[in-house]
C-alpha cells in the first residue's frame, strides 16, 4: 500500500497517477480542505505525528510514501523522514520544477531577512508567517498579509495578531490588490506560480524579495526525487511492482534523446555516466540508462507493457563537434519520401517532438546522427511502408514516455497517417478498421495510392475529426458490422471496454428494417449476418448505415461522407 502527503497542486498530480494503477492508496491532508476527487484512493485527514504516522503504517501495510506535501512543510518533511528510516520505508519526493535564481531578486534564506529599508510590505508567504513577520510592524513597517479566502485562515490570522484591515484575498498571480514598496514570496516553483507573482510585482514597481525553499535532501536517508507525473510512476514501478498492473515505457525519441545526451556529454567532458537526466516536453526530468560504444552513446529502448515492435532495440547517438546543433538519422532511421510530416521529402524521419526534446537538452554546438542498427528489418513490421518512410524505423514521441497499450501513441499514429493521405493528393480518403476490411475496400477503390487507405483501429470519431480538422473534402468509411452496431448507437470509440453489443438496440433496428428474427442467443454482432434473412439484408443495412451516418456527419459537416458497411464475406453495402 502507498501513502501520499498531498493538499497541494503535487499532491493532486500524484494521485492522479496512482488513480491510473486501479489500484487502492492513502491520501492524507493536514485540513481536509483541498477539493480532489478519488476513486481508488482513500483520504485521511488531520496532521500525523512520527508516532501516529509510524502506527498508521504498520497498521495499513505502508510499502511506499509519496511526500507531495508543500515544500515550506518543513515539520511534515522531517516527520515523514524519521518515520521511513524507522521503518525502513523507501519515500519518493514529489518536488516542484523550479525556475533558475534571477540575481536581480534579493534571495532570502528566513524571515528575519527582510531588509528594513522599506516601508510597506505585502507578504503572501502564507497564514503560518504572520507572527514571525510581526517584529517588522514594530520597526514601523506596514506589512499586509495576503491569506486564503477561507474561515479557518481568517481565524488563525487574527490569533496571530492581524488586523482585518491588514488582511487581503485574491486568487490570481497577476492580481495583486495591494500597493506596497515590495512583495515576500516563497520559492514556490513554477506550479506555485512564482514567475507570475514575479512579474506583477514588478509591474506595478515592487521590490521582490523571496524566502529560499529549504534543502529537503537533510530530511531524508534514503529518497528518490522526482519532479512531474512520468518520473513517479516509473519511480513506483521500480519501488513497487506490484501496484501498476502494466509497466510503462520510453518513447524512441526520449531513447534518441538520451543517447545524443550522453555522447555529448562524453564528448565535450568525458563523462560516461551510467544514466542520464533528460527533460521532457511537459517539463519534468527524468533519469534515463544509458550504455557506451566505440564513437556513439546508446540507450535501450524500453516498451514497458505497450506491444511495441522496436522495444529492445538499440538506439545510438553518435555527436561531433559542429558550428551549431544538427540533427540527422543514419543506418537504421528511415527517410521521409512524401509530403504531409513535420519536415519535407529527403529529411530523416525523426519527428519535431524528438528534435525538440534534443534542442531543449542539448546547448552545445553539435551534429547529432541518430542511427538503429536493427532498424530496417524492424521498419517492415511498422506503419512506415504505409507512410513512405524507408529505410528504418521513425523516432518519435509527443510526450517521452509510453503508457502501456498506449492510446495516445495510436491516435498519433492515425493522425500521420491522415496527414500523408491528405498529401497524397487523392480524390478521396478512406477509412477501415483494420488489414481485412481495409483488403475489401482497395479492390473497391483499386485506383487510390496506398497512403489514401487509413486504419482507425476504434476511434471512429477521434479520425473523422481529424479529415474535417486537414479539410478533406471525401471521406469513405468502411465499417465492419461488430463496430457498426455499435456506432450506429453512437459508440464513437468502439473498444469493447468503453461499450459493448447492445441487443434491444439491435432489435430496434430489426423492426425499424420490418424484419423479424431471433437474436436471443446471439453474442457476436456479425451473427446477424446469418440471423437475418437474406431478402431483407439489404433494408437491415439500410437501417444500420443510417443511424451511423446520424452520429458521423456532424463530425464532418463539410465533407462527403460515404458509409461503406462490409460483410464477412467481402461484400459491401450501401445507402
Amino acid at each position: 500500500m502507498i501513502l501520499v502527503f498531498g493538499g497541494t497542486t503535487e499532491g493532486r498530480k500524484a494521485a492522479a497517477v496512482l488513480e491510473e494503477a486501479g489500484t487502492p492508496y492513502y491520501y492524507s491532508t493536514k485540513t481536509g480542505e483541498q477539493d480532489i476527487a478519488l476513486h481508488h484512493g482513500v483520504r485521511i485527514d488531520g496532521a500525523l505525528d512520527a508516532k501516529g504516522m509510524r502506527a498508521f503504517c504498520l497498521e495499513h501495510d505502508i510499502r511506499l510514501m509519496v511526500d507531495a506535501a508543500h515544500p515550506f512543510a518543513v515539520i511534515l518533511h522531517q516527520t515523514i523522514g524519521q518515520v521511513a528510516d524507522s521503518l525502513q520505508l523507501p519515500v519518493v519526493r514529489y518536488e516542484r520544477i523550479y525556475p533558475p535564481r534571477d540575481p536581480s531578486i534579493t534571495w532570502i534564506s528566513d524571515y528575519s531577512e527582510v531588509p528594513r529599508d522599506i516601508h510597506t510590505l505585502l507578504a503572501t508567504t502564507g497564514v503560518q508567517s504572520i507572527a514571525r513577520l510581526k517584529p517588522l510592524e514594530q520597526e514601523g513597517i506596514q506589512v499586509y498579509y495576503r491569506i486564503l479566502q477561507r474561515a479557518s485562515s481568517l481565524v488563525l490570522a487574527q490569533k496571530q495578531g492581524a488586523r482585518r484591515e491588514q488582511l487581503c484575498y485574491y486568487d490570481q498571480p497577476h492580481d495583486i490588490p495591494v500597493n506596497a514598496d515590495a512583495i515576500l514570496l516563497k520559492e514556490s516553483g513554477l506550479s506555485g506560480g512564482f514567475n507570475e507573482k514575479v512579474e506583477a510585482a514588478r509591474r506595478r514597481g515592487m521590490r521582490v524579495i523571496v524566502i529560499k525553499r529549504p534543502a529537503l535532501s537533510s530530511f531524508f536517508t534514503h529518497c528518490i526525487t522526482v519532479d512531474g507525473p512520468y518520473g513517479l510512476r516509473r519511480t513506483i514501478e521500480k519501488l513497487l511492482p506490484v501496484f501498476y498492473p502494466l509497466k510503462s515505457g520510453l518513447t524512441t525519441g526520449t531513447c534518441a534523446t538520451a543517447a545524443a545526451i550522453a555522447a555529448t556529454r562524453r564528448l565535450m567532458k568525458g563523462e560516461t555516466a551510467e544514466k542520464v537526466p533528460v527533460v521532457l516536453p511537459n517539463g519534468e526530468t527524468i533519469l534515463v540508462p544509458v550504455g557506451y560504444g566505440d564513437g556513439y552513446a546508446y540507450c535501450i529502448k524500453e516498451a514497458g507493457d505497450d506491444p511495441d515492435v522496436t522495444n529492445g532495440l538499440e538506439i545510438r547517438a553518435s555527436v561531433e563537434r559542429s558550428d551549431s546543433l544538427t540533427i540527422d538519422g543514419g543506418e537504421g532511421v528511415g527517410r521521409f519520401t512524401l509530403p504531409g510530416f513535420d519536415y519535407p521529402p529527403g529529411e530523416a524521419a525523426i519527428n519535431k517532438g524528438p528534435r525538440e526534446m534534443m534542442r531543449q537538452n542539448i546547448k552545445e554546438s553539435v551534429r547529432i546522427v541518430i542511427s538503429v542498427p536493427q532498424g530496417a528489418e524492424t521498419a517492415k513490421r511498422t506503419f512506415n511502408p504505409r507512410l513512405g518512410i524507408e529505410g528504418g524505423i521513425s523516432i518519435i514521441g509527443v510526450s517521452g514516455i509510453v503508457k502501456p497499450f498506449s492510446e495516445e501513441a495510436f491516435v498519433e499514429s492515425i493522425r500521420k497517417c491522415m496527414q500523408v493521405a491528405k498529401a497524397s493528393g487523392a480524390d478521396c480518403v478512406v477509412l477501415n478498421s483494420g488489414a481485412k476490411s481495409e483488403r475489401f475496400l482497395r479492390q473497391r477503390y483499386a485506383d487510390l495510392p496506398q497512403q489514401a487507405f487509413v486504419q482507425y483501429g476504434n476511434f471512429i470519431g477521434e479520425t473523422l475529426r481529424m479529415a474535417a480538422g486537414l479539410g478533406v473534402k471525401n471521406v469513405v468509411l468502411g465499417v465492419m458490422m461488430g463496430k457498426a452496431v455499435k456506432l450506429a448507437e453512437g459508440q464513437l470509440d468502439t473498444h469493447s471496454k468503453r461499450g459493448t453489443m447492445n441487443p434491444d438496440f439491435i432489435r430496434r433496428m430489426l423492426d425499424e428494417a420490418h424484419c423479424h428474427c431471433d437474436i436471443s442467443d446471439i453474442t457476436l454482432a456479425r451473427e446477424l449476418w446469418d440471423k437475418v434473412p437474406e431478402e431483407q439484408t439489404e433494408a437491415v443495412c439500410r437501417v444500420v448505415i443510417r443511424h451511423c451516418l446520424e452520429h458521423c456527419l456532424p463530425l464532418v459537416p463539410e465533407a462527403r461522407l460515404t458509409l461503406l458497411l462490409i460483410a464477412d464475406d467481402g461484400t459491401i453495402h450501401s445507402l
